[in-house]
């Protein structure tokens, strides 16, 4: 994923509110009512779409659960999906 030099900031409100700025929320597809996500690494906190996020989390579980496996069990796997056992 390409990483974007934008730099912008938000005034934190006296309840801890603030608004994203609109750049920021096109660039996330954040609407009016959307969820947000906000992913704590190290001393660093990013703010996250959470369904996006969701999915790349899952494809680089799925990528570490395939790069533990042989080529035997990978093309195992990969029939069994497509039914290509059991005469089918």
């Amino acid at each position: 994923m390409e990483a974007l030099n934008i730099y912008d900031t938000a005034k934190v409100m006296p309840k801890g509110q603030l608004t994203i700025p609109k750049e920021i929320r096109d660039i996330m597809g954040v609407k009016p009512g959307s969820r947000v996500a906000f992913v704590v690494e190290g001393k660093s906190v990013r703010l996250v779409n959470p369904a996006v996020y969701a999915m790349e989390y899952m494809q680089k579980q799925m990528r570490e659960y395939a790069n533990s496996m042989s080529d035997e069990e990978i093309m195992s796997m990969v029939k069994e999906l497509r039914g290509e056992y059991n005469g089918k």
